[in-house]
């Protein structure tokens, strides 16, 4: 039980600040596209990462635990410098890491949420499985992003990610929905 706690916490540290990092990558990723469509999509998943950091928060809060103020610091920094980077990197190198990460994310969040079952916490396990749910979402709008490039095959070979398959070959129509709501955040 206690072994699950602690597992539970640290990935949720982790997932809070990564949450920082990756919403200020966004931020300046959507400023870098020229594509309407593309900055509007890119705009949404800011504010899907917006809404998991509040509510892997609450989780924290409830757990008896906080973020850790030098992860935060670090992911701060992280965040503004990929943002930054956009601009200058082109098109497919922010769009094939942005899905990578994404798919990280959804590992993480569902290993919160089997260490949630573990310790009876069926409200944060069903919250957790959400947020992976809406992070393969994200993922799988990235790889629609850069199917088809000339440098995947490459990044795929040195990075083992961006295999493409027909559920991601065309960009998806549910990034331009509204997410569903994790949870009710004014508990």
């Amino acid at each position: 039980m206690d072994r699950d706690r602690e597992d539970m916490v640290r990935i949720l540290q982790g997932a809070y600040s990564g949450e920082l990092a990756a919403g200020l990558a966004y931020r300046g990723h959507w400023k870098s596209v020229s594509r309407a469509d593309e900055r509007a999509a890119i705009q949404k998943i800011e504010r899907e990462e917006a809404v998991h950091r509040q509510r892997v928060g609450e989780i924290l809060s409830s757990l008896g635990a906080r973020p850790l103020k030098s992860r935060e610091a670090k992911m701060w920094m992280i965040g503004r410098a990929i943002g930054l980077s956009c601009h200058a990197l082109g098109r497919f190198l922010p769009m094939y890491f942005a899905g990578r990460l994404e798919s990280g994310n959804v590992v993480e969040y569902e290993d919160a949420a089997s260490h949630a079952r573990a310790l009876g916490l069926g409200e944060f396990e069903i919250d957790l499985l959400v947020m992976a749910r809406v992070e393969k979402e994200h993922e799988l709008f990235f790889l629609s992003m850069v199917a088809g490039h000339r440098l995947l095959p490459l990044m795929q070979a040195i990075f083992k990610w961006g295999e493409c398959d027909t559920e991601a070959s065309e960009p998806l129509n549910t990034i331009e929905a509204e997410p569903e709501p994790v949870s009710q955040t004014t508990r």
